[in-house]
């Protein structure tokens, strides 16, 4: 069925001045600079490769539209995929090495030769650690726990458990009222281990005794206990500090003469001593010999990771004295408390999550010893923002560049509440499972803050050289909508020969979690530029001006749940009207940017118009104190549900005070309670609207950003859904500029042809493709050389397909024929006069393409199946097509990847039932889904770059009389042949890692040009 849903996105011959650009820094939207561009992250197998072949990846990826990489030491994962084969050398080419040093010098000289950036791991694998001394004090440190039970004689006399394991911290003794054995379910992953159960106790509250003073100096301890005819005595806990001697990358080896015998040490992330550590060891032996200028020439980032460090406990030596500081109490009475994961997870939340501890203790108490955990986790963010404070000030001032870092998520904090502490936080989508909500929770703190940046690793995946463009625009669109607006492309890797791996090369994490970009894939040539360029159009645009937030939703959480990062708010309302809105954790409140004016949070930045507090989530004390200043101050705060919980806390009377200031809150001016689902309604009533209000019969997601120094407001709509049409409208001064769409695939500039303007609004009618990102930019000014229309429609009929403008004609509406409808169609003007569509009815009706001939060029492993440097050994097979299906469907493709050129003829002008030539001044080309990528040529001219997610064009440009060729270059991705070779395929000396784990291996992916093409010729309508 031919589709003829509005074309309004496809105005090639307007490709119009960048009167709006922003800062000189980002370049134009037609062509953006390479700090708005994405950057590929690049895994470097290890500093003792080929110099040169890193060079030419570098520049290859910028050639191809990257703005640069992230320049990852990989080292296999840090050792965690296995030890390096035998012949690589991580001493000598261990990072920080005078061979890295090399190697480093390389990929920033590269970056400069190519007028590219440079972001740069501060350690090897994930930049957690560097090389040190097993006794440096910056490294990371554990609590360690120990304990036996007192036997039915109370009495306990002897070495305390554990003695001898690190320093003593604390000795705790208390009395168990029971005690349960919980088994734990095995579970099936390759990434995770699991241990089998451990033993839940419930403590008397007021039993916790610190007994430290007791134990004497070689560790002995006579002690007896009071006996009770009910429960199970007593325990003794004993708590050791240590460093954990956690390797970032570790490898088999036995010597210890230079600190690269080591291989990388992870380092304390609670205290700025650890920071101190990876500072020191950069300009002791990184920044030398001209690096360090060269660096700050063409760097931007450095960065970290997400957290993959693990622990019995976080922890830092000097946390029982900051936490005695902050909350006027000993920590060390409660330590029982905090040695376990499942309840209340105080190491790793996302890789111990089956990996708990052997003892869990709970306390005899309402909140079974939460509060004590929130204050603990309290001073792991204060002492975690310490090490990314430290580390901050020196990318600035030492460098003058600047740090990025996945903030917090996977240790056991809020992950709010540090975000604004980094110059450019980090997200990822893979972690993040593409979670709009999610990514909101993550970009509202930035945002208040003012970040510039919202960064994002984007597409890890679990389909190593078979993720489709399509999967990746979906993941993007929606980081876009919730606020990221700097992806970093995971991952491009080194294509050059690497020890004991075959064909298609180095392949980091061993074809598990993965994507991979280089020229051993067939889009690297043929679309990846398409699709890059379009990423940094989008980039262009989410940087310019500041954004705007509808709404803020209050959100306190102990520590992020990282593992599945849960929808905070699940009504429907905000969305269906359009509403965006981002999280805060109280912590941000103290932001300098969290003030109120004219009834907005933040008016310097998103201008939240209200505060939402459901009563699912944890009031603080601070947060309420805030929340009721903000409230006199004009903000709607608006209670969901009912009243919140209160977030646990040691201190009673704390709890009480919230209990009784959220009573008198509910009951204050500018404070409304309504039901769950029913935020919508109110900020409706308040009179209140969403920057874009959105009526259709799908999902639309949107931004909205505000230049003042152009005057130019952007809305970005992305279709979360299945095909979906409606309206959008805005209101305030938007409603009075000119609204022009932004094509980010071509970067041509279109003034809008139907709208609606009232005395409030300005509605535009809107029809999106699953995945499609549509952006409009309203403007006080045109766009163009030629001036803004002077006039416009108000309400268009179906057969308007598109409409160009131009100063000497004015409006070209493009008008379809409707085959048999009679109704009389007409175009209603702006200045109250209506057109007439007489003509559309001879127009010649829309035809789809048939007799299609596809010559498959065939990427395969070279005979030598050890040449990785090799493309792919290429050859070619013809098949006459009668229908377009997917090579999985064609036998002799059905393992094949490579390219697809597709071709086909048609006579223009179109004929009419077979015999009388139809009328027609131009026509467009609709393809349909488009499963990869595509490249268009009509009669040799290549087409520009087509919507993947609504893949049409105007093609009347470049039709001729009588036969037309029409020519597709469709690639595929490397999978379906590579998933035929994977038994003979080696990765360092091993099968791939799908193999040699035991991972299920994905099927067959369908490829190439699928279902109908069809042409819609078009008449022109001149309106002036």
């Amino acid at each position: 069925m031919v589709r003829l849903e509005p074309l309004l996105l496809l105005h090639a011959a307007d490709v119009l001045a960048a009167s709006s650009s922003g800062p000189s820094s980002l370049g134009t939207f037609e062509n953006p600079s390479v700090r708005s561009r994405p950057r590929f992250r690049y895994w470097l197998p290890d500093a003792g490769v080929d110099k040169e072949i890193v060079s030419t990846n570098i520049k290859d990826s910028g050639a191809r539209g990257a703005g640069g990489v992230e320049f990852v030491p990989f080292y296999n994962y840090g050792g965690e995929a296995g030890d390096p084969p035998p012949q690589a050398d991580w001493v000598t080419n261990g990072f920080g090495s005078p061979a890295f040093r090399g190697m480093f010098r390389a990929a920033l000289q590269a970056h400069k030769d190519a007028g590219l950036l440079m972001d740069f791991a501060l350690g090897p694998n994930q930049g957690q650690g560097v090389p040190a001394s097993s006794d440096d004090p910056g490294l990371q440190w554990d609590l360690v726990p120990y304990s036996v039970p007192i036997g039915s004689n109370e009495t306990f006399q002897g070495p305390i458990p554990g003695w001898g394991t690190g320093e003593l911290v604390a000795v705790v003794s208390a009395r168990v009222l029971s005690q349960t054995n919980i088994s734990l379910p095995e579970i099936d992953s390759p990434f995770l281990t699991a241990q089998s159960g451990y033993l839940s106790l419930v403590l008397e509250h007021e039993s916790l005794t610190d007994i430290t003073d007791q134990v004497s100096e070689d560790g002995q301890l006579s002690i007896r206990f009071p006996t009770y005819s009910n429960g199970l005595g007593h325990r003794i806990f004993a708590y050791y500090q240590k460093r954990t001697l956690n390797r970032n990358l570790h490898f088999t080896n036995n010597a210890t003469a230079t600190i690269w015998d080591n291989g990388s040490f992870a380092v304390d992330h609670y205290s700025s001593r650890g920071a101190q550590t990876v500072i020191d060891f950069w300009e002791n032996h990184i920044l030398i010999d001209g690096i360090k200028e060269l660096l700050m020439e063409v760097a931007h980032y450095a960065w970290e990771d997400s957290m993959e460090l693990t622990s019995n406990t976080s922890w830092t030596p000097a946390l029982p004295e900051r936490f005695q500081r902050k909350f006027g109490y000993s920590l060390k009475r409660y330590l029982p408390v905090l040695n376990f994961g499942t309840l209340w997870p105080d190491n790793n939340v996302n890789i111990q999550k089956y990996r708990p501890g052997a003892v869990q203790s709970i306390l005899s108490t309402p909140d079974a010893g939460a509060g004590y955990i929130t204050d603990f986790r309290s001073v792991l963010e204060d002492g975690y923002r310490e090490y990314l404070q430290t580390i901050t000030d020196w990318a600035r001032n030492e460098l003058h560049l600047e740090f990025s870092a996945q903030v917090s998520y996977n240790l056991p904090m809020d992950m709010e509440v540090n975000i604004p502490v980094v110059d450019a936080p980090e997200c990822e989508s893979l972690q993040f499972g593409d979670s709009v909500d999610a990514y909101r929770q993550f970009s509202g703190p930035a945002l208040l803050a003012g970040k510039s940046v919202i960064s994002n690793e984007m597409g890890a995946t679990m389909a190593a050289y078979g993720y489709p463009f399509r999967s990746l625009l979906f993941s993007v669109g929606r980081a876009i909508v919730g606020g990221v607006n700097q992806l970093v492309l995971h991952g491009q890797s080194y294509t050059g020969d690497y020890y004991e791996t075959t064909w298609p090369g180095y392949t980091a994490f061993s074809y598990s979690t993965y994507e991979l970009y280089s020229n051993k894939q067939p889009s690297w040539d043929h679309g990846l530029s398409d699709v890059l360029n379009f990423f940094a159009r989008v980039q262009y645009t989410q940087r310019q001006g500041i954004p705007r937030v509808d709404v803020a939703i209050y959100n306190k959480v102990s520590a992020t749940d990282a593992a599945a990062f849960p929808s905070m708010y699940q009504a429907d309302d905000l969305i269906n009207e359009g509403w965006s809105w981002a999280y805060l954790s109280p912590d941000n409140f103290a932001l300098p940017g969290a003030t109120v004016e004219n009834g907005t949070l933040g008016p310097d930045g998103p201008r939240f118009k209200a505060l939402v507090v459901e009563n699912a989530s944890n009031m603080t004390l601070s947060g309420l104190d805030n929340i009721r200043v903000y409230s006199t101050q004009g903000l709607p705060i608006i209670l969901s549900g009912g009243l919140p919980g209160i977030f646990p806390s040691a201190n009673a009377s704390e709890s009480t005070a919230i209990e009784a200031g959220l009573t008198h809150l509910s009951t204050s001016a500018n404070v409304h309670l309504v039901r769950t689902g029913g935020v919508a309604e109110k900020l409706s009533a308040l009179g209140l609207s969403p920057h874009i209000q959105v009526q259709t019969d799908g999902k639309w997601l949107t931004t909205w950003r505000e230049d003042s120094s152009s005057g130019i407001d952007y809305a970005l709509i992305f279709c979360d859904s299945n095909t979906s049409s409606g309206y959008i409208t805005v209101t305030g001064s938007a409603k009075d500029k000119v609204p022009f769409y932004l094509n980010a695939w071509t970067g041509a500039r279109s003034p809008v042809f139907t709208y609606n303007v009232t005395d409030h609004a300005l509605t535009l009618p809107v029809s999106l493709q699953g995945n499609q990102t549509m952006i409009i930019a309203f403007s006080p000014r045109g766009l163009n050389e030629s001036g803004e229309p002077k006039t416009h429609a108000i309400e268009t009929p179906p057969s308007v397909i598109g409409a160009t403008y131009d100063q000497r004609d004015g409006w070209v509406a493009h008008v379809a024929n409707q085959g048999s409808d009679t109704t009389h169609e007409r175009i209603h003007l702006s200045s109250d006069r209506y057109i007439e569509l007489p003509q559309h009815q001879r127009t010649a009706s829309p035809f789809n393409l048939t007799n299609w001939q596809l010559v498959a060029e065939h990427w395969e492993a070279p005979t030598n199946l050890s040449d990785a440097k090799t493309i792919a050994r290429k050859h070619n097979t013809t098949h006459e097509l009668t229908t377009l299906v997917s090579w999985s469907q064609i036998p002799i493709l059905r393992n094949a990847s490579g390219l697809g050129y597709y071709s086909t003829t048609f006579q223009w002008p179109p004929t009419t039932h077979g015999q009388v030539n139809g009328t027609a001044d131009g026509a467009y080309i609709v393809f349909p889904s488009i499963l990869h990528a595509i490249q268009l040529s009509i009669n040799g001219h290549r087409v520009p770059p087509l919507d993947y997610t609504d893949a049409k064009a105007d093609i009347s440009q470049y039709l001729k009389a009588g036969t037309n060729e029409v020519l597709a270059v469709v690639p595929t991705t490397m999978w379906n042949y590579i998933r035929s070779i994977l038994p003979e395929i080696r990765d360092q000396g091993h099968l791939p890692g799908l193999l040699a784990e035991g991972l299920p291996v994905p099927g067959i992916s369908e490829n190439g040009l699928v279902e109908e093409v069809s042409v819609i010729p078009y008449s022109k309508l001149v309106i002036r």
